[in-house]
């Protein structure tokens, strides 16, 4: 294989794969805002999925989604039971 078609290789994968990667940024973009909407409603103090879904229009299982990846990272705990469901909160950094 010449250097020139190494370059050209390159270069069509790269287009090939433009749409995927600016799909993944715009999806990257979109969590964030979701996330910060989360926190934003719980600096308020601690809330349950419904009441975060209500506050910020997030569909229920998107806010738990997030608070759970929230959880794993050490971001949002499981506080008091309130009802059914759980109160979230968040954690100092």
């Amino acid at each position: 294989m010449t250097t020139n078609s190494g370059k050209d290789a390159l270069k069509a994968l790269r287009e090939e794969r433009r749409a995927s990667i600016e799909a993944a940024r715009e999806r990257i973009k979109e969590n964030r805002a979701l996330r910060k909407q989360i926190i934003d409603a719980l600096k308020d103090g601690p809330k349950t999925v419904p009441e975060i879904a209500q506050i910020t229009g997030i569909p229920s299982h998107q806010v738990l989604w997030h608070l759970t990846s929230m959880k794993k990272y050490g971001k949002a705990a499981e506080g008091d039971q309130s009802g059914d469901y759980f109160q979230y909160i968040l954690l100092k950094e």
